[in-house]
């Protein structure tokens, strides 16, 4: 089996469009409501409160630049008080399956990359406090 190079693909297409996709997607929230949506359309209130920590502010700029690129469809029923709903479109869904790939794999991970950091940022420390008594003051 040939393993081709899979920056050979880069070379025929426009890598600063490709970053900007990949900046989108890879957005931690943007993410996580992919993940969310990926079982049903849901309101914004549902994804708001299933989201901890993202802001109502960030939750609307979040899915705007996800149906803007065409992963997240925005429904609004003519009721009162209206009713708005977000779903994922076909490529939106296509997109499904890695996130959720990643996040598991996040998921699964998160403890050795916790220790991952605390053993850099210990070595940082003691590598800060030896340079700090090596400099001469004034």
């Amino acid at each position: 089996m040939k393993v081709t190079d899979p920056t050979q693909d880069l070379q025929h297409v426009d890598c600063h469009k490709i970053s900007q996709v990949l900046a989108r997607i890879g957005e931690k929230w943007s993410v996580l409501i992919i993940m969310f949506l990926a079982a049903r359309p849901r309101r914004f209130t549902e994804i708001k409160r299933a989201i901890n920590g993202i802001s109502q502010r960030m939750l609307t700029l979040c899915l705007r630049g996800l149906e803007r690129d065409g992963l997240v469809t925005r429904t609004v029923y003519a009721v009162m008080p209206p009713h708005v709903e977000y779903d994922l479109t076909a490529l939106g869904r296509s997109l499904t399956e890695p996130v959720i790939a990643l996040g598991t794999w996040a998921s699964q991970h998160i403890a050795d990359i916790d220790v991952a950091r605390e053993a850099f940022d210990a070595r940082e420390a003691v590598g800060n406090a030896e340079g700090a008594a090596r400099v001469p003051f004034g």
